[in-house]
């Protein structure tokens, strides 16, 4: 492998806004994409995550895709459903935007965990990083799953080796943490700024 799992993910991180600083659908979707390659590798333990993600990146591309001109950009899809009245609807792009930034808090916490306590194993890193980020937003049956789930945690060794590839893969995890950490802040922000930032799940 040319690089490391995460050399995909580093070049997304380049074309996720604009030159005006405004966040693009396309290139955070396609960002959001990049990473399910690494999810793979965690096998089991991600399964739910991943699917999630895999659900939400779907439903934001599918309205992206009926009007690319009008959604270019990322927080139209909010803007049009406050208007409406249909954003806090579980199917909702607002729904959608919100929980995909939340599992991405999550898995950017993880590696964050990995970079920073090089003597934690893969499930004591995961644990810190659900309770730092998503388990305040989970009701107890998705916070029970969750946690279930995460037991099945691979081999640290084991999982650096197989995503290290050619390169350096402490650095390339620490960059991807430092530039992907704040855009999604960014989307905090805005979902703050319309009040659509703290929907919990069941």
């Amino acid at each position: 492998m040319e690089g490391s799992v995460f050399t995909p993910c580093l070049e997304g991180l380049k074309h996720v806004k604009s030159e005006h600083g405004e966040m693009l659908s396309k290139p955070f979707l396609d960002l959001c994409k990049t990473i399910l390659p690494v999810l793979d590798k965690f096998g089991a333990a991600m399964t739910l995550v991943k699917a999630d993600i895999g659900g939400n990146i779907s439903r934001l591309e599918k309205n992206y895709l009926s009007d690319p001109d009008k959604y270019k950009y990322l927080y139209t899809f909010v803007q049009g459903e406050i208007e409406s009245k249909t954003a806090k609807g579980s199917s909702s792009c607002t729904n959608g935007l919100l929980w995909l930034t939340r599992a991405m808090d999550f898995l950017v916490e993880l590696f964050r965990n990995l970079v920073a306590h090089q003597d934690w194993s893969m499930s004591q890193a995961c644990a810190d990083s659900y309770q730092k980020t998503l388990k305040r937003w989970h009701g107890w049956l998705a916070s029970s799953s969750f946690t279930m789930a995460l037991k099945l945690a691979p081999d640290r060794k084991k999982f650096i080796d197989v995503i290290s590839g050619s390169g350096d893969i402490y650095t390339d995890m620490a960059r991807f943490c430092s530039e992907f950490g704040p855009l999604l802040q960014y989307n905090h922000k805005f979902l703050a700024s319309v009040r659509m930032d703290d929907m919990k799940a069941s």
